[in-house]
């Protein structure tokens, strides 16, 4: 055998390599991390519920999910462990205080420009897009027009009554006899 009918195969085998150990590396660093728990801890878990950790046992973790909520689940159940920041945004929607050295963007453009107008002075001028005004039509309500009943009731006309000669042949019935 050749070199070039080898070297499909041992690219696939190599390929096959990188994936298993990068997924068992993968695994690894989960278990390492389920590993690290400690009580107090807040975590998310696969199902996305988040929860503060009270109890650790060997394959079990006992989470406080509310006032008077204990929750029992697998260790593997733990999707990611949260820092405290991370755990008070998501689940009390509390954030940190910034920090002075890094740098704050305003919430509108009016801090950018070099003049002293405030935003309220731009709102009262009428911007013209070019678009004209459509002639307003005037709406007019649909009339209706009156149900006239018949006089007598032999004017309201009954179904044919048909007989079974009087039926047409149905699909799949042929002539023949």
């Amino acid at each position: 055998m050749s070199l070039v009918t080898l070297l499909p195969f041992i690219v696939l085998i190599g390929a096959m390599f990188l994936m298993t150990r990068s997924a068992k590396k993968k695994q690894n660093a989960a278990a390492q991390m389920r590993n690290e728990m400690q009580p107090g801890t807040g975590v998310r878990t696969i199902g996305g519920m988040y929860a503060t950790v009270k109890e650790v046992n060997e394959e079990t973790v006992l989470l406080d999910a509310g006032p008077g909520v204990d929750l029992l689940f697998a260790k593997n159940a733990i999707g990611a462990v949260l820092g405290d920041d991370e755990y008070n945004r998501i689940v009390h929607g509390i954030e940190h205080d910034l920090k002075s050295d890094e740098s704050v963007v305003p919430d509108d453009a009016s801090s950018l420009t070099e003049t002293d107008e405030s935003a309220d002075v731009s709102d009262d001028k009428h911007i013209d897009l070019g678009k004209k005004d459509a002639a307003v039509e005037p709406v007019t309500e649909p009339t209706v027009e009156p149900v006239v009943e018949p006089a007598d009731e032999s004017a309201v006309a009954e179904p044919k009554k048909t007989d079974a000669a009087d039926l047409k042949k149905s699909d799949g019935e042929s002539d023949t006899k």
